[in-house]
């Protein structure tokens, strides 16, 4: 029954956008994905290469994105391959089947890469050649990345619950569960670290942080309350990526507001209505995150202040954006990358990794952009830089 409602409001949703122009109104054409604007581009996009991680999907909103340790990229599909695959080249290093259907990961981490299957299961591999340490069921499904830290791999499954797992064997070490609402996206937050506290969005509405050493739970906080009567309107899920820099965390709900908190006490700094459920990306400055109807907005970290909005992906599905060198990049549902300017929101450069969806947030390692689409295609992305002027010679003095 979880399951099903979890996806009722995927088909609610679809049935209420058409209803009122079934026959044809002008309407029609306001429900429509924006069109691609023509534009100059003026940020240089290099492709560094292309690979391809195994057999995609279409359309499922899989949590399955590159990850990294500072010596490998590491991949997964949905038909169960992992890779791991040389940031440079992108040549495969290793390749392992886990022989079950994958929907989020990998997670990297202490020599560990974890992914997580659909009939919950949890498979670790070494991270120097893929072979396989342990294997659990969580008895849930997840689709968000698991964490890897201080020994524990943290995950978070779709029924509201947020486990620790010993890094060595797979064995649960502590639950946290909060009480889901009869409705609900489907997705679950990443749980993020700050020290040895892990911060994690549940379907409730509420931002929690538990010790990731013993599960206790350190505070919560209720980020996005639900309001409304019907159970579509109280839809109030935190299932977005959550930024942190410092000791400031930022997140957003689906039907409530953005907001700063205080990653030791969890009081909020400030917050400002706006509904998303792709989540925040943010750098030194500014925050950046997508509508519910695909607008991009830029806000100040300080105090929440709007800096600038973009609507050039209104209905284009785009996921969570992601600070990148001097701009802002997010993906769509046709498989384009697009780069806004991070001063003032103007497109600067567009690519295609594929003509699969790009579902989940591209990733930013080691300077280099990573992508992956619903298709399975991997590709990572550079700005070069401008080589350094060579300084002029004087001309030597005759005398």
């Amino acid at each position: 029954m979880k399951e099903i409602s979890r996806l009722v409001v995927l088909a609610v949703a679809v049935l209420m956008l058409p209803a009122c122009s079934i026959f044809g109104d002008k309407d029609d054409e306001e429900l429509k994905p924006a069109e691609l604007l023509d534009f100059k581009q003026t940020l240089a996009v290099k492709r560094l290469w292309t690979a391809n991680a195994g057999k995609g999907t279409e359309f499922m909103r899989l949590s399955l994105a590159p990850t990294g340790d500072g010596t490998r990229i590491y991949v997964a599909s949905h038909d169960g391959a992992v890779s791991a695959l040389d940031p440079d080249t992108g040549r495969r290093l290793w390749r392992t089947e886990t022989d079950t259907p994958l929907t989020a990961g990998p997670g990297a981490g202490d020599d560990l890469v974890v992914v997580l299957g659909r009939g919950g299961e949890a498979v670790a591999l070494n991270a120097a050649d893929g072979a396989e340490r342990w294997r659990t069921n969580v008895a849930g499904e997840s689709v968000s990345r698991p964490l890897i830290r201080n020994d524990t791999v943290v995950v978070a499954t779709i029924d509201g619950k947020l486990r620790g797992l010993a890094m060595f064997d797979g064995r649960e070490r502590w639950t946290v569960e909060q009480p889901s609402p009869p409705l609900t996206l489907r997705g679950s937050a990443s749980p993020v670290a700050v020290g040895t506290t892990v911060l994690c969005g549940f379907d409730n509405g509420r931002l929690v942080a538990v010790n990731i050493l013993d599960g206790e739970v350190a505070w919560e906080s209720m980020l996005a309350p639900p309001s409304g009567r019907s159970d579509l309107e109280r839809l109030s899920d935190v299932d977005g990526a959550i930024a942190v820099i410092g000791q400031d965390v930022y997140a957003a709900g689906y039907h409530g507001r953005i907001a700063a908190l205080a990653a030791e006490s969890g009081q909020i700094l400030w917050a400002r209505e706006l509904s998303s459920y792709s989540g925040i990306g943010a750098d030194w400055d500014q925050l950046y995150t997508t509508t519910e109807e695909g607008e991009l907005v830029a806000m100040s970290r300080r105090n929440g202040a709007e800096a600038w909005r973009q609507a050039a992906l209104l209905r284009r599905e785009p996921t969570q954006p992601v600070a990148f060198n001097t701009s802002v990049v997010v993906g769509d549902f046709e498989g384009y990358i697009h780069f806004f300017d991070a001063g003032d929101g103007r497109p600067v450069a567009r690519v295609r990794v594929g003509k699969g969806m790009v579902s989940a947030s591209p990733v930013v390692i080691g300077g280099r952009l990573y992508v992956q689409s619903e298709s399975g295609q991997v590709a990572a992305f550079a700005v070069p830089q401008p080589e350094p002027a060579q300084p002029v010679a004087e001309p030597s003095d005759p005398s």
